[in-house]
């Protein structure tokens, strides 16, 4: 058993057990169970609950955690809870949060709170949100945290430990480098905590700090972030301005959010869904967002529909037709998906860009044309056995490959598109695909049977 089915076994037993204690049990098993889980967890298990059941939850949900759960839960869900918390409470739930979680946090509440969140406040830790709020949330400014420990490199490793020993409590957690930094703040490099521990106390910082190891611009976006994270296994990294000042650091646990929300965003603009809906929200608040996808799906089954209408005189003369026409459009529905679905991933990795689109156009368009003649003979043969027509056979086969070399040029092509005009490429590649591959497959199918067959 993999360990993603593992996981996923253990939180469906974990919420059956939580839902049988919640029938069943008093109402302080229910408050030692939810407040022996992680804030994550907590944010896991209000998702998958019905929104009555989930306020009577959240009620129970330790003040001291309920900051942390509200960062994990999806916006929908943060919205509604935040709506039913008293002022007092939004002030507990936002104190005791890192720098980077509070920016995330304070712009969700109303503005007569986060102005007492911003008094009740100290100075510095002010300056330090008010540094990370003045960066979009999708950049490395944003994700930032302001918590570092700098270094000058005239600093022998000595007094850097005797530091370090004496604020011990004030090391934020998952420090695995500190910064190396002039006297204007300027990054200069980093060093390990481990070379700190390991080699002689009288050397100074300078002599073994990685100059190498460039900082993140504050201005580079989430998604560069991640993937420079997951090239170069990193754990924590600097983020810098302009002038090349030290603003803060980001840390892994936050580069795992972001690589959790581009894939729950890819798989959920692909329905015309937002990762950020909530699954229990009200009937008409859901049908009121899912009716825009289908009047947009509507368009385009009209537009295909009539296409079909163009041949209706044909398609009475051979019911044939009618019968076979589903598979031209959906072989090439699927060959142009697999073709999305590839551009698509290459894309958010950052595979994919002038350099080398072409070749991967040619390449799919290739793949198209050799999976259409395969599936040609295949379908040609099934059409002459079922309704003994030859002729039928050989437009059937041509139908589909012209489709599937139009899937695979529109499938390469769509989400470069997209791109270049600033939309989303998951949100809008696959209907536009669908609409192509749709009223192409019909067209040539029928077009050619009008010319040969009647």
């Amino acid at each position: 058993m993999s360990d993603t089915t593992q996981q996923e076994n253990q939180l469906q037993d974990r919420l059956q057990t939580f839902s049988t204690v919640l029938q069943r049990g008093t109402l302080q098993q229910l408050r030692l169970m939810v407040n022996g889980l992680y804030p994550a967890e907590i944010a896991h298990l209000l998702e998958s609950l019905p929104r009555e059941k989930r306020t009577f939850v959240w009620e129970l949900v330790d003040p001291d955690l309920q900051g942390d759960v509200l960062l994990d839960v999806n916006d929908d869900i943060r919205e509604n809870l935040i709506q039913q918390m008293e002022t007092s409470e939004l002030l507990a739930a936002s104190e005791g949060l890192e720098v980077d979680d509070l920016a995330d946090f304070i712009q969700d509440l109303p503005d007569t709170v986060m102005q007492l969140v911003l008094q009740s406040m100290g100075t510095q830790d002010r300056h330090r949100l008010e540094r990370v709020l003045s960066y979009p949330e999708d950049t490395a400014g944003g994700m930032m945290n302001t918590d570092t420990i700098t270094v000058r490199p005239n600093n022998t490793i000595d007094v850097v430990l005797r530091y370090l020993r004496r604020s011990r409590t004030d090391i934020p957690v998952m420090t695995d480098y500190l910064y190396v930094v002039d006297r204007r703040n300027h990054y200069l490099g980093r060093i390990a905590l481990t070379d700190l521990l390991t080699r002689e106390p009288g050397i100074q910082i300078g002599e073994l700090m990685d100059p190498e190891q460039h900082a993140i611009h504050a201005d580079m976006s989430d998604t560069d972030v991640a993937a420079l994270f997951e090239q170069r296994d990193l754990v924590s990294a600097p983020v810098v301005n302009d002038e090349n000042e030290l603003l803060g650091r980001i840390t892994i646990d936050d580069v795992v959010d972001v690589i959790r929300d581009e894939a729950e965003h890819s798989l959920m603009s692909m329905a015309g869904l937002s990762e950020e809906d909530d699954m229990f929200a009200p009937v008409i608040a859901s049908t009121r967002r899912r009716a825009l996808w289908l009047g947009v799906n509507l368009i385009t089954a009209l537009l295909a529909s009539w296409v079909i209408g163009l041949f209706d005189a044909t398609i009475e003369k051979l019911v044939a037709l009618a019968i076979l026409m589903p598979i031209v459009a959906s072989m090439g529905g699927i060959a142009g998906s697999q073709t999305l679905t590839i551009v698509i991933r290459g894309m958010a990795l950052g595979q994919i860009g002038g350099s080398n689109a072409g070749r991967l156009i040619i390449k799919e368009l290739a793949v198209g044309m050799l999976n259409g003649m395969l599936w040609a003979v295949v379908v040609a043969f099934v059409a002459i056995a079922w309704f003994q027509d030859y002729q039928l056979g050989i437009i059937i086969g041509a139908a589909i490959i012209i489709n599937l070399v139009t899937a695979a040029l529109a499938g390469a092509t769509i989400p470069l598109v997209l791109k270049k005009i600033g939309a989303d490429p998951a949100l809008g590649g696959g209907v536009v695909l669908t609409t192509i591959t749709d009223v192409i497959g019909f067209m040539t199918f029928l077009g050619l049977a009008a010319l040969f067959l009647v």
